[in-house]
């Protein structure tokens, strides 16, 4: 897929844990129990220290922590970590996307030193003090507007990510003038893509979140505006139609890896080596009582199982020269999932639907 030299992009999950409980995320089962095949891995400053040299981290142009399961922000050495990358790369850009729900101000402030104006923060908030923990359950609003207050007097450069749903869209205009008084850079509408089932074959207009206790909380709806809707939910009915199926559409679809282009790789909070976050999604769906069914298994089984990606245990050098790369790539001229093309990049990187594109639109 690429060499190590050509690597210019780190995504890193730095932790699993999370002191929220969004019920569209697969840490947790609709927003309750945790899941059950996740063991909250973390990695450490000394674990970041092994796997990135500093000649490594020299070539970087970005590198920046979001992830799967958890939110950088409850790590342990997530600061320190970016210190890490600053001095050894004073020109890269760095970031992070987070619920903004933890850590006290004076974190926040040297935060902000710490990216100066070569980074940002993604600050993932959807809707106002009534609405946001509607969603973000768990997050209390008062500290996510405290630590964007700190972060942003502080210097930083502030983003304001806002998932529209059909609970919060009344709210978008006054959040996006709420974000302008309070100095963030940008306020970003998001149309969200995860209205499409797992399997990426059929859509849904609603999802119902539970708490902990399994008790139902909200129902996470569509908006019901058209223009705060995600255009390719509406695309598939066209794909069904010209190919019979979504899954016939995978099976033949052309793919434009997405993160191929920019030299990215993305690094688990178990330290293993992926391409992207959205083959890593792939591997503790919780809804499976043996996750290892997810086809993702079977490409890391061919690379050595999760020693062979292993980079904390690993050179860095050598895992990205490995086997798991190359096979994924080479998977995409099959013609068929069953036959063997990876079929999460079908799904998210095909050339004719990008749900993930579109929630940006």
């Amino acid at each position: 897929m690429y060499n190590y030299e050509d690597i210019k992009e780190v995504h890193l999950e730095v932790t699993q844990r999370c002191q929220a409980a969004c019920p569209m995320c697969d840490r947790n089962e609709n927003g309750g129990v945790d899941n059950r095949h996740i063991n909250n891995a973390e990695l450490s400053l000394a674990d970041c220290k092994r796997i990135f040299k500093p000649e490594f981290i020299a070539q970087l142009n970005t590198m920046y922590m979001c992830g799967n399961l958890g939110d950088p922000i409850v790590a342990r050495d997530t600061l320190e970590i970016f210190r890490y990358f600053r001095k050894h790369n004073s020109k890269m850009w760095l970031s992070m996307n987070t619920n903004a729900g933890a850590k006290n101000e004076k974190w926040w402030g040297q935060l902000a030193e710490v990216f100066g104006r070569m980074g940002s923060v993604i600050f993932s908030v959807d809707g106002l003090r009534d609405t946001n923990h509607l969603y973000r359950q768990g997050v209390v609003w008062d500290n996510v507007e405290r630590n964007a207050r700190a972060f942003i007097a502080a210097g930083g450069r502030a983003r304001w990510d806002f998932i529209i749903f059909q609970h919060n869209e009344h709210q978008v205009e006054r959040a996006e003038q709420i974000a302008q008084e309070l100095g963030f850079e940008k306020f970003v509408k998001k149309k969200s893509g995860r209205f499409i089932i797992a399997t990426g074959e059929k859509t849904k207009t609603a999802h119902q979140a539970t708490n902990r206790k399994g008790e139902q909380t909200q129902l996470i709806a569509q908006p019901q505006k058209e223009k705060n809707k995600n255009l390719a939910l509406q695309k598939t009915a066209e794909l069904e139609k010209t190919y019979g199926s979504m899954r016939e559409y995978y099976d033949t679809c052309g793919i434009k890896c997405k993160v191929a282009a920019q030299g990215n790789i993305f690094i688990t909070a178990e330290g293993l080596l992926m391409p992207c976050c959205w083959t890593a999604g792939r591997m503790y769906k919780w809804w499976h009582n043996d996750y290892r069914v997810e086809q993702i298994w079977d490409f890391i089984d061919r690379a050595g199982g999760k020693e062979g990606i292993d980079v904390i245990n690993n050179d860095l050098r050598d895992v990205i020269q490995g086997t798991l790369l190359k096979d994924i790539q080479n998977s995409w001229d099959i013609n068929g999932i069953s036959n063997g093309k990876l079929g999460v990049c079908a799904m998210k990187c095909g050339s004719e639907f990008d749900p993930f594109g579109q929630q940006f639109a």
